[in-house]
């Protein structure tokens, strides 16, 4: 069980390590969805706070969605023969951490610094003038889930381009890390159904562009630099 979680993300780390906790992928995915599905219909229904159930719940099912590309991924490159340095910088060094830190800060900072200087909020436009500390409470920890899936996100591509800059694999290998480079992608441009949610939000939705956007040309590179 050791040498499994050197080779693990946090996330699977963590979820590993709850005693008696052992769900199938999908069914786990299923149940963070349904979970945290759960909760935004519970505040939604005590404050009154419908208005944010559609923007909660894309949130949720985006963070959902992260999950199970990180449990994907994680599964498929533990049945590949990959040189332990690339597996230790993907999985052991918690770079994806680092990187949905400081996405998570920037957000925090425009939404409770940077926002309010134009007026009417993102947070005030979901919850009101005098929001519930459990709403944003919430709020906030979807938005970490989402932004720890896109630290994931980058560090997987940035890995790409080093892996295949770094080292020569088998044609059976190369096709598996092109689909799992290629899921990457996906997962990102999943992500832009959060943009329509931003329409008064210029800003935010320009982050989230141009992030699927920078994951997308990253992957290329590696595409590009293995051919």
């Amino acid at each position: 069980m050791s040498d499994r979680y050197g080779r693990t993300w946090v996330y699977e780390s963590i979820v590993g390590a709850i005693p008696g906790l052992s769900l199938p992928d999908r069914i786990a995915v299923a149940v963070q969805f349904v979970l945290f599905e759960a909760l935004v219909l519970a505040v939604a229904a005590v404050y009154g706070y419908w208005n944010a159930v559609l923007p909660g719940t894309v949130a949720v099912a985006v963070a959902a969605a992260g999950s199970a590309f990180m449990l994907d991924m994680g599964r498929r490159v533990r049945t590949l023969s990959l040189p332990d340095a690339y597996t230790r910088l993907l999985f052991g060094s918690s770079v994806e951490v680092v990187l949905g830190v400081l996405a998570y800060v920037a957000l925090v900072t425009y939404l409770f610094v940077v926002d309010p200087r134009d007026g009417a909020t993102l947070l005030e436009r979901l919850f009101g003038p005098t929001p519930a500390a459990p709403a944003v409470a919430l709020a906030l920890l979807v938005l970490w889930d989402v932004c720890y899936r896109i630290g994931t996100g980058w560090w997987a591509a940035v890995l790409a381009a080093y892996r295949e800059l770094r080292y020569a694999f088998d044609g059976e290998t190369a096709a598996e890390l092109r689909a799992l480079d290629s899921r990457n992608v996906g997962f990102a441009l999943l992500q832009l159904v959060l943009v329509p949610l931003l329409g008064d939000q210029p800003l935010l939705a320009l982050a989230v562009v141009g992030h699927v956007l920078a994951v997308g040309s990253v992957v290329a590179v590696a595409r590009l630099s293995s051919s």
